[in-house]
């Protein structure tokens, strides 16, 4: 038996897992890191922090499972996506990693607005929205002298990479799967656009090798054996994004999915073989997928799991369960006797609206807790609808026969049911894996020949316990109040402009 280890580097916290060539999780380990508050809008992370946790998840796993290092054949880290950190000639950090939820870029934007919007959406396909390109802009305009000491951008979980295999700067590399976000690539060629780079005045210098995820980048360096407990020249392979690998190991590997992450940030997206970048509603990220070929499509709210635990904690004060409101949730009519709810506290991802608030519409006397509840839940749904309508004019000849849910949101029944009917397509829950750590093991052990196949250890249908089948009635009730919910968007655009400038 040969074992593979995963490595996801997230917002609040780095997990490990090893796991058998037979896919069965042997240990898991958890390590938590920090976001830091610098200033207004300032959300960073420090890249040291980010390597130790990665290598004591690591060593973690290893304690636990007694496995001996010499069995283990290859390892793989995931990482955030729409971020983006700087190093220098030495391969070491220059510059904290900007997180995804960072929006001192939001001005920066411009340069690529002028450029022409349209364009950089079918160069890169992901709108112009608080990622890496006007990350790496803001630091050109903002911090000159340290934008001058980047000698390549990288993101966390290939720095991590490329610090426990002891790799140069010249060996730095960009797996294909965040190329969307990147703002300076062509998705589509998998290669870096000069057009973009020349047009925003950035040097094409400064970005790295584009890999695939099951690439090889090197071995671990004999000096990270005693942090890791792993051999020497253990084999490290690229990895990729970690929506890339939660989509992916959870079985979305063919066209005709749907796929779901019930999470902090909420994610719809889609498998489809076709790249076609959204340059008219500039809604849906077409991002490339772990596997050859294909592309998943999606769009996400930056909070959506967040509303949940804000009305549970901070308008409850943690008065009721997640389980005694989803009860009270299910008891409440479908569409929530007209209440509407608004899921976006900080201004809309998909496509980017800094203005939007969260907001009730249309609150009486008659509602309650389970009401205010399913609201919300019913809300994050409409968005995910409004997804699924650009994705659908996007790619009108590709079906969607099953929406595979996963993350913390997922256990809930009255959640899945309201997707499903908002929806209009099956959602089927109950995997009980971590499929980030799957897709990572499934891609290390491809790399290193030891599958034959790419997914070979990601999840498949029959591994979800549960389906909820759409109720059709609802459905009809749920469609109209959606176009309502899209509408709201453009009717309090002008309110939200408003109490912004109070």
């Amino acid at each position: 038996m040969k074992y593979l280890i995963g490595v996801d580097i997230g917002t609040q916290s780095t997990k490990a897992g090893l796991v058998g060539e037979d896919g069965r999780v042997v240990a898991e380990s958890s390590r938590a890191t920090n976001l830091i508050y610098p200033e207004e809008g300032a959300v960073i992370q420090d890249p040291e922090e980010m390597l130790r946790s990665a290598a004591d998840a690591i060593h973690d796993v290893m304690d636990l499972s007694r496995v001996p290092a010499s069995d283990i054949a290859a390892v793989c880290l995931d990482g955030q996506m729409a971020g983006i950190m700087g190093i220098g000639s030495d391969g070491m950090a220059v510059t904290p990693y900007d997180s995804w939820l960072d929006t001192r870029c939001g001005s920066a934007r411009q340069a690529f607005l002028d450029f022409g919007e349209e364009r950089a959406i079918e160069i890169t396909g992901g709108p112009v929205s608080y990622t890496a390109g006007p990350k790496i802009m803001w630091w050109k305009e903002n911090r000159p002298e340290t934008f001058e000491k980047i000698y390549k951008f990288v993101q966390p979980a290939a720095y991590c990479t490329m610090r426990l295999c002891g790799l140069g700067a010249d060996e730095a590399f960009y797996d294909h799967t965040y190329l969307h976000f990147s703002g300076f690539a062509d998705t589509e060629a998998r290669s870096w656009s000069r057009e973009l780079t020349d047009a925003l005045g950035v040097s094409l210098g400064k970005f790295p090798r584009i890999l695939r995820p099951s690439d090889v980048v090197g071995g671990l360096d004999a000096g990270m054996c005693a942090r890791t407990g792993l051999m020497s020249g253990t084999p490290f392979v690229a990895g990729c994004g970690d929506t890339a690998a939660t989509s992916f190991g959870a079985g979305v590997t063919k066209a005709g999915l749907m796929f779901d992450v019930a999470g902090t940030a909420s994610v719809l997206a889609c498998a489809t073989s076709r790249f076609a970048p959204d340059t008219k509603d500039k809604t849906i990220l077409f991002a490339p997928s772990v596997a050859d070929g294909l592309y998943t499509p999606m769009a996400y709210l930056g909070g959506g799991g967040m509303c949940l635990k804000w009305f549970r904690d901070s308008a409850l004060g943690g008065a009721a369960s997640y389980g005694e409101l989803d009860s009270l949730a299910a008891g409440a009519p479908a569409g929530s006797e007209n209440l509407i709810f608004m899921p976006q506290f900080s201004g809309r991802v998909c496509p980017n609206d800094t203005l939007v608030r969260g907001s009730y519409i249309g609150l009486q006397w008659t509602h309650g807790r389970g009401h205010m509840f399913r609201a919300i839940m019913e809300g994050i749904a409409y968005e995910y609808a409004l997804y699924k309508d650009v994705i659908e004019k996007l790619v009108p000849e590709q079906g969607y026969e099953r929406v595979l849910s996963v993350g913390g949101g997922s256990v809930s029944d009255v959640f899945t049911q309201i997707k499903a009917d908002v929806l209009g397509v099956p959602v089927s829950t109950g995997a009980v894996a971590d499929s980030a750590l799957l897709a990572c093991a499934s891609i290390a052990g491809y790399g290193v020949g030891l599958f034959d196949e790419i997914s070979a250890l990601a999840l498949r249908e029959e591994d979800y316990g549960k389906t909820a089948v759409p109720n059709r009635v609802l459905g009809s009730g749920y469609s109209e109040r959606k176009e309502i919910f899209a509408g709201l968007y453009e009717a309090l655009h002008d309110t939200y402009a408003r109490l912004l400038r109070l």
